[in-house]
């Protein structure tokens, strides 16, 4: 009886403990509120849990095995200066995601509005020590140049272009956090924003064409121009694609056109994915025109480069990239990206590549005497429209359109994954839109069986 008592003694002592510990963790209980005490790396820390001691004692736990193996622990972090942390970012985008140039330039041009913050502070702030509200004051305040030319007029940011900034900002902080140089337990500053609340009341608005206006801005174009502008309005596709497009993606005979990626040639659809186009007679008919008996290089061309005399107008894709490797092979550090962009660049500008700042340029000319906005990619949201228009499935849209699934399984769920669209299926139901246009098609039709077309 009395061995009874001094064991419940015992337990009950052992539960009334409030200091005990685990491995290299001290645990104990303050003023109602469970403790860990430890070293890390030489320094003292100590870290409030609360009130459950179950969590305590797990927490320690792992604590205690991370600090056996001497991994970072959860409460440890790294400050880290703003610069540095934005080199880290892109660096991180650059070489592990493989993110395109063009993102990483825009990343660089909207965190580099944060370390310009950090600088007008007058003393150096570490990341986690920014005040995100002072940050967006400073950007609504802050003018910069539309094109990032010097000398072009400054004005403030737009609200589109502001909610950019905080997006890429809070993707940087989210990398942050991934590499502890964030105190732990604590949420994403740019996260409380609720960057869904800022709307782009000053965006420009879109522009859709109509049959009539798409016929009268066809009408006044020149051939070459004429065989760009109707390609983009019966296709859907970018500039950029269009731009890359190469005699040996096209099957005329069968009426497709098929979009890759041209890794070999350092060129890469926006979001990668490759798609197929279907094609019209009276298109294939205005193909055939402007490619006269071409069988190799670009579709399109610059307006004058069949002027030059060291021009390339029919190397195939194989010959392209065999030149790429050439002019790599005597090019310093040619194993970085930009590098090897640059050199790539030349090739294609060297074979007639239109650039597509030159068919923004064109649709500018053509689109002022009908207010068509400012951008050729008016052509992508007149053709999903019509498409839209004509009760177009929505798979077959966005395949035709070679659009980002949005989640996992896109719009429609899990049906996306056991749905499959059939070639035929596609061409006949982009056909079918098409022909909503009849006037337009007869007069792409009397192009092509007019004069040359570039």
């Amino acid at each position: 009886m009395a061995a009874k008592k001094v064991s419940s003694r015992k337990a009950n002592r052992s539960l009334r403990c409030t200091r005990f510990r685990i491995g290299k963790v001290s645990v104990y209980e303050h003023h109602g509120a469970w403790w860990l005490y430890y070293r890390d790396g030489g320094k003292q820390t100590r870290r409030r849990i609360g009130s459950d001691r179950a969590t305590a004692e797990k927490l320690a736990s792992d604590i205690n095995g991370q600090l056996a193996i001497e991994a970072p622990t959860p409460f440890a972090f790294v400050p880290i200066g703003v610069d540095e942390l934005r080199t880290k970012y892109l660096h991180h985008h650059r070489t592990i995601l493989s993110s395109s140039l063009a993102t990483v330039k825009r990343y660089r041009a909207a965190t580099q509005h944060l370390v310009d913050f950090i600088e007008s502070c007058g003393k150096a702030i570490k990341a986690h020590e920014v005040s995100v509200a002072r940050f967006v004051a400073f950007l609504r305040q802050r003018e910069v140049s539309p094109n990032g030319h010097s000398n072009s007029i400054r004005r403030r940011l737009t609200e589109h272009g502001l909610r950019f900034v905080l997006e890429v900002c809070r993707s940087l902080y989210v990398f942050a956090g991934k590499q502890r140089h964030l105190p732990p337990f604590t949420a994403n500053p740019f996260s409380d924003l609720n960057l869904n609340r800022i709307k782009a009341a000053d965006s420009k608005p879109v522009f859709v064409f109509t049959e009539a206006k798409a016929i009268g801005f066809l009408t006044q174009a020149d051939d070459w121009a004429f065989g760009i502008h109707a390609m983009l309005a019966l296709t859907g596709m970018r500039p950029g694609e269009l731009a890359h497009l190469l005699v040996e993606d096209l099957d005329l005979d069968a009426g497709w056109i098929q979009i890759t990626n041209k890794s070999d040639l350092d060129w890469q659809i926006k979001t990668r994915n490759q798609r197929r186009i279907p094609l019209i007679l009276e298109l294939c008919a205005l193909l055939r025109k402007i490619l006269g008996g071409r069988k190799y290089g670009l579709v399109f061309v610059r307006s004058q480069f069949g002027r030059r005399a060291t021009h390339q107008l029919c190397l195939s894709r194989a010959a392209m990239a065999k030149l790429l490797c050439e002019r790599l092979a005597n090019t310093e550090n040619n194993a970085d990206r930009v590098v090897k962009s640059r050199v790539a660049a030349g090739v294609w500008r060297d074979v007639g590549l239109v650039h597509p700042d030159l068919i923004r340029n064109s649709y500018l000319r053509l689109a002022a005497p009908f207010d068509a906005g400012s951008c050729p990619k008016s052509w992508r949201h007149s053709f999903a429209t019509l498409l839209q228009d004509a009760n177009v499935d929505l798979l077959i849209r966005q395949i035709t359109l070679g659009h980002q699934p949005q989640g996992g399984d896109g719009a429609l769920g899990i049906t996306t994954t056991y749905t499959h669209t059939r070639p035929e299926t596609q061409a006949r139901e982009i056909e079918r839109a098409l022909r909503m246009w009849p006037k337009l098609l007869d007069l792409v039709e009397r192009r092509a069986n007019g004069g040359a077309t570039c």
